[in-house]
């Protein structure tokens, strides 16, 4: 078989729905309306391609799997490689099939991170890649970062999260205010010394934390 038939925008797609797995309805002067797709059942593919199985399960049924579920049931090493990278940037919850335009800047961030493991030499700016993340997964995310660090890379975090500013190298805080209020350098050095600047909110709070 092809392998062009498992990918929904190509030649196993549904061709009611172009693969997508439900049609927009315009209407007019207020946002379109998406019904799923009565050809496929919002499955994306045809009956054909989803009538393949690999142990017992079709293109459909593995692409709804998250990626620590696949991860228990492919057997292949190379493909487990890959998911357990998505687990350790704290994306295991993320289903294989689930579409970019559905995740958030955070999100988005480490999954860019998660292919950019084991590079070197590399600089990387993340926006509060925190954000949404439990605390459990900071955890993860801060192991990760450590690990970018170690294998040679930058890291320039832009974060408002303590666990994760208490346990940088270097602080950079701006302010002394929000917005047009900020922009300055109130304090910068080891989260130490920011701890010991009275101007710095961020110091006023490191000093209640460390």
């Amino acid at each position: 078989m092809n392998k062009n038939l498992f990918s929904s925008n190509s030649k196993g797609g549904c061709p009611d729905c172009a693969g997508l797995g439900f049609e927009s309805i315009n209407m007019h002067f207020m946002a379109d309306v998406k019904m799923i797709c009565e050809t496929c059942n919002g499955k994306k593919y045809t009956s054909g391609v989803l009538s393949y199985k690999f142990k017992g399960k079709n293109i459909h049924d593995v692409l709804e799997m998250t990626s620590e579920e696949a991860s228990n049931f492919f057997d292949d090493e190379q493909i487990k490689k890959r998911l357990n990278m998505l687990t350790e940037v704290g994306l295991g919850y993320l289903n294989l099939g689930q579409t970019l335009d559905t995740l958030s800047g955070g999100e988005s961030q480490r999954l860019k991170l998660a292919s950019n493991l084991h590079k070197k030499g590399g600089f990387y700016v993340l926006d509060e890649p925190t954000s949404g993340l439990h605390s459990s997964d900071i955890e993860k995310l801060l192991k990760l970062l450590n690990r970018l660090v170690d294998n040679g890379n930058s890291v320039l975090v832009i974060e408002h999260n303590l666990d994760v500013i208490g346990k940088t190298d270097w602080i950079i805080d701006l302010g002394p205010d929000g917005g047009d209020m900020g922009g300055q350098i109130v304090a910068q050095g080891t989260p130490e010394d920011v701890a010991k600047v009275i101007v710095s909110y961020t110091g006023q709070f490191l000093s209640k934390f460390l």
